[in-house]
């Protein structure tokens, strides 16, 4: 039952370990793809456009919405009866953000559907633009760090299934995420500036931590690792 038991738990980490990954490598060129609408959407509906480069990131983030809540989904049965408050907790804030990754991609459409329209639509593509950041900063920017980084770091942190060390990482990365990201909200940071540029490190630092370690080692259900033994055994129910 114990080596059963360690093989669901090895995949529970394996997948987990991918999903960060892909959430990654969809959020970093997604957004890398959308700079011509953010930039100057009104210099983009009066162009030539580049569409098929848009579509594609939206595609991408379609996955990194499967990918955030696939993440949170994976580890609830670590953690559902140990700590399942906060769980499922993380398993919510995940949905929260992807419902603004979700709202940001409708803008961003809502743009490109704008170059059929007249030169008149220019302020309402800028418009669009400017929400598409707000999601940005609401989601990614502000959710994430009390999902991805307060909850989900104290999880790791308190059950010893990855290093305590870079758990702590989450743990203090979330909350100075959330604040740089409250500083933006109300003007006294500017929005992608070195202050919130380095606020954002930490948990940056962790996820991606998160993605390779668990892929790599996957989680550690060594004696004494906190309360591993009981984390495992909140999955005998589903078995």
């Amino acid at each position: 039952m114990e080596s059963e038991h360690r093989t669901l738990v090895r995949r529970l980490s394996l997948a987990c370990g991918v999903l960060f990954l892909i959430t990654y490598v969809t959020s970093i060129t997604a957004l890398a793809l959308f700079q011509p609408v953010l930039d100057d959407p009104a210099g983009y509906i009066a162009g030539a456009g580049q569409d098929g480069r848009i579509i594609l990131g939206v595609v991408l983030e379609l996955a990194l919405i499967a990918a955030n809540i696939g993440t949170a989904v994976v580890l609830i049965p670590l953690f559902r009866r140990t700590r399942p408050v906060l769980s499922f907790g993380f398993l919510a804030a995940r949905i929260v953000e992807s419902t603004f990754i979700g709202a940001g991609i409708l803008f961003v459409l809502g743009i490109v559907s704008l170059r059929s329209d007249d030169a008149g639509a220019a302020s309402m593509a800028v418009s669009l633009a400017a929400l598409k950041d707000w999601t940005f900063l609401l989601g990614p920017g502000i959710t994430v760090g009390i999902g991805n980084g307060l909850i989900l770091g104290y999880l790791l942190y308190r059950s010893g299934l990855v290093p305590r060390r870079m758990a702590l990482l989450g743990i203090i990365g979330g909350p100075v995420l959330v604040a740089s990201g409250i500083a933006v909200l109300f003007g006294a940071v500017e929005a992608g500036g070195v202050v919130q540029s380095v606020a954002t490190a930490p948990e940056f630092v962790w996820e991606l931590f998160l993605g390779v370690y668990l892929t790599v080692r996957g989680l550690r259900m060594s004696p004494g690792a906190g309360d591993a033994e009981g984390a495992v055994a909140g999955m005998q129910p589903a078995m």
